[in-house]
């Protein structure tokens, strides 16, 4: 039997702009450990960042500003933390 991907438990939640100009709520449920996810909300505008990340998972999350999970600006949430408005993010991974 195949072995399964570990995964982080609980719901990762983030803020973002649609294009049309509406405040939205995007989410990852139970996402895969180790392994960085690029957050890109459909009917987003092309090249915004999502904001106000929340870590109701029961892993660490990293998110970072930029893609791929790549640069310098990066901020870890701890399990059942978030961050304001003013967090910008574009990719998280879990640990």
């Amino acid at each position: 039997m195949p072995g399964s991907a570990a995964a982080a438990t609980g719901q990762f939640r983030y803020s973002y702009t649609t294009a049309d100009g509406y405040e939205a709520v995007g989410f990852l449920r139970n996402p895969d450990s180790d392994q960085c996810i690029n957050l890109t909300p459909p009917a987003s505008e092309p090249g915004s960042a999502s904001r106000a990340p929340k870590n109701h998972t029961d892993a660490t999350a990293t998110v970072f500003l930029g893609t791929d999970c790549e640069g310098d600006t990066y901020y870890v949430l701890p399990p059942g933390k978030g961050a304001s408005d003013r967090l910008l993010v574009r990719s998280v991974v879990f640990s």
